[in-house]
């Protein structure tokens, strides 16, 4: 049930070229990710009427260029404290170079553990283990002023421990990443293919449906579909799956289902 008037959610960028959130209380403005350049970042939150210089940290998830690729320029260039599992930040300190071909180091470096919760300002936030092929992958809850946000992308299935993450939410942003016979027959090496499909790949809109039909509470006010493939999904392919699932579970005001875009940022949800 929503609570406050004080949090939002904006989704900047979701996709395979690059994902990236805002979500932000009264006081306290958390980057999700710095997939998409510092220079993008910027344009979109502007266009959101966000600045981005109130920004007070970037969380990673891991590794992979489409979550990492504006974090230097970001942390840098805003004197951003980044928050990030140990194990993910050697993966991204040895495979990041500067225009000089040196490798990359963060100034304002914050690890954390999976499955410990820490705080950023008025946000407590836990991390937990997703099946996902980077080193140490984490999903997200966020928690203010009686609101329950909870990101979980990249992931190639939904065991329990995720699924007991995602209960009591108020915002759900999931993965909805490929329609299976779009990926079948389309144009991807075989290679590519089996590990998007594998149990540390990418969840398919059918995988999201079951789960919406089965283990899903219910609870969410508002369901985002995120890291769409462009290439093998297609967004309404992906929304009728999704409030197929869901169509005994929603109402006016729960489980309203929107859809995040690499193209453009989403509107801010406002709870």
């Amino acid at each position: 049930m929503l609570r406050s008037m004080g949090v939002s959610v904006s989704v900047l960028a979701s996709g395979s070229c690059g994902n990236c959130s805002v979500i932000s209380s009264a006081t306290t403005r958390v980057l999700v990710d710095a997939g998409i350049s510092s220079r993008e970042t910027v344009k979109r939150m502007r266009a959101l009427e966000a600045d981005p210089r109130a920004l007070s940290a970037i969380v990673i998830t891991h590794e992979h260029r489409d979550h990492v690729a504006g974090l230097y320029t970001m942390a840098k260039r805003f004197k951003l404290p980044v928050y990030m599992t140990g194990a993910t930040y050697d993966a991204w300190h040895r495979d990041t170079r500067d225009s000089k071909g040196e490798r990359c180091s963060i100034e304002k470096l914050e690890t954390f553990s999976s499955g410990r919760s820490f705080q950023i300002g008025d946000i407590a936030i836990t991390p937990f283990t997703i099946p996902h092929d980077a080193v140490d992958p984490v999903g997200f809850t966020f928690k203010t002023e009686g609101v329950k946000i909870a990101f979980a992308t990249d992931l190639g299935y939904m065991p329990a421990s995720v699924r007991h993450h995602l209960e009591d939410c108020d915002v759900l942003v999931i993965e909805s990443n490929h329609d299976l016979e779009m990926l079948r027959v389309g144009p991807y090496p075989w290679s590519v293919k089996q590990r998007v499909l594998s149990r540390v790949g990418h969840l398919s809109n059918d995988a999201l449906a079951e789960f919406f039909s089965g283990d899903y509470d219910g609870s969410a006010a508002y369901v985002v579909l995120a890291h769409l493939s462009e290439q093998n999904n297609h967004p309404e392919l992906a929304r009728g799956m999704a409030e197929g699932a869901l169509e005994r579970r929603r109402t006016l005001l729960f489980n309203r289902v929107l859809l995040a875009s690499q193209a453009q940022p989403l509107q801010p949800i406002r709870l």
